[in-house]
């Protein structure tokens, strides 16, 4: 491998300030600072997915003496899934509700459902051009 001296490093740096010029360099380095913290913080929460991993495999060989508080946390798993299945209706029906609404008023009604008296609604969509 060639060796890179002093030399060479100063010819490769003049090459960049010429080709990016000096004004840039700052946020080049900022930029690269913090594309390497967050390459960094990465890496890290994947080398704790890995011993998550390792760590479940152990915990659930000794699963079974603790049965007797599992079976609370179940009942207590279920009440939450009921929970979120009901706000979940919940949502779907307000977001019908506003679609409604919304088809209203691109017919050009009031949210009461009356039509707009007196103000022309044209149909941009059903248009037809007479040439």
């Amino acid at each position: 491998m060639p060796n890179i001296g002093t030399p060479e490093l100063l010819i490769v740096l003049l090459v960049v300030v010429l080709i990016f010029g000096s004004a840039k360099l700052p946020q080049l380095a900022r930029s690269l600072g913090k594309s390497a913290r967050i390459l960094k913080a990465e890496t890290k929460g994947l080398r704790s997915d890995d011993e998550d991993d390792k760590a479940a495999p152990a915990a659930a060989n000794g699963a079974a003496p603790a049965a007797a508080p599992q079976a609370d946390s179940g009942s207590a798993t279920r009440d939450r899934a009921a929970q979120l299945r009901e706000e979940a209706a919940r949502l779907e029906r307000e977001a019908a509700a506003q679609s409604a609404q919304d088809a209203q008023r691109q017919r050009g009604a009031l949210p009461s459902g009356e039509p707009i008296q007196g103000v022309p609604v044209s149909d941009y969509g059903n248009r037809k051009t007479t040439s």
